[in-house]
């Protein structure tokens, strides 16, 4: 029996595939494009040849595409990111107290005490430091984005970038070359200052103690993960598969679930090869006048979301 864990953000959507031991098998990284129907159906159609629908004992989502996720593949359980994150970390190591995430548009702040959750937060104002600010940079500066840790590390002096805002973070980067300065010194300087600006936004006010996982797809920057360090002044540890591990921990999550509820409601990987269409209107019901979306197969309505009251999303029609 395999569990399928569903992470589809705003730039990638990542799926999993967890064995009975929930030992990671499977895993895949696809770019969301603007599409997360087309991305979830890729995916599926990958694994389609690969695994039987009737070795799937169950299916979760998670990431701001979640809902749209469960209603396609039949998902068991649909998880905010936080949770998602903190079980897959807990999977890894019970020790976990502090969990430093960025991701492609977002970055967050998890802090855990005795296996629970006590407080987390997110960027609200600034996408300094996520990854689609630093592959966007390594664009500029003509070097694969593979290799910007390994720039870093080259380098023997932190160069001072303004890293508050992702705007005058990369004026900084662009008036210092301007200025003759080595790239390696800018990258580690550019390092440094989203670093600092993760620790005094998004980590503000937040105990952060050992152990610490670094997850996200950011993690693989090994010039961000000695930055940590060098602030905290303490290891960072970045788990293995740190780039799918909401994924993972939505996974484990439809496992429960399924186990309390006793059967799965996943609806098989021919979903890869259904027409999919989204319809959205204003609701004119109330005041509030929500924006609802509706998701169909052709003329059935397979769900619904974006009403407040439930009115729309509790039936699955609109």
């Amino acid at each position: 029996m395999y569990y399928l864990g569903v992470d589809v953000g705003s730039v990638s959507t990542d799926i999993v595939v967890l064995d009975q031991n929930m030992s990671v098998v499977e895993k895949l990284y696809l770019r969301t494009k603007g599409r997360p129907i087309k991305a979830i159906q890729e995916g599926f159609g990958m694994l389609k040849g690969k695994y039987k629908d009737e070795e799937i004992g169950a299916v979760g989502t998670t990431g701001s595409g979640r809902i749209i996720a469960s209603y396609i593949t039949g998902g068991d359980a649909v998880k905010n990111e936080i949770t998602a994150h903190a079980v897959a970390a807990l999977s890894f190591d019970k020790d976990v107290k502090t969990i430093i995430e960025i991701g492609g548009q977002d970055s967050k702040i998890i802090i855990l005490r005795d296996g629970i959750v006590t407080d987390f937060a997110m960027n609200t104002v600034c996408a300094a430091g996520t990854g689609s600010f630093l592959d966007r940079q390594a664009e500029r500066l003509a070097i694969p984005i593979e290799e910007f840790g390994d720039y870093a590390l080259k380098s023997k002096v932190s160069l001072r970038i303004a890293g508050r805002c992702a705007v005058f973070a990369e004026s900084d980067m662009i008036h210092k070359q301007q200025l003759g300065y080595n790239e390696s010194d800018i990258i580690r300087g550019l390092c440094d200052a989203l670093v600092r600006n993760y620790l005094s936004n998004v980590a503000k006010g937040k105990p952060i103690e050992n152990k610490i996982f670094f997850q996200g797809g950011v993690a693989a920057n090994i010039g961000m993960k000695k930055a940590f360090e060098e602030a905290l002044n303490t290891e960072i540890y970045v788990p293995d598969h740190y780039n799918v591990m909401g994924a993972i921990g939505a996974a484990i999550i439809a496992k429960d679930t399924v186990k309390e509820k006793g059967h799965t409601s996943f609806k098989g990987f021919n979903i890869s090869d259904k027409d999919f269409q989204s319809r959205s209107f204003e609701c004119a019901d109330c005041s509030n006048k929500c924006e609802v979306v509706g998701i169909y197969d052709g003329s059935n309505s397979v769900g619904a979301f974006g009403d407040r009251c439930g009115k729309w999303s509790a039936k699955k029609a609109v």
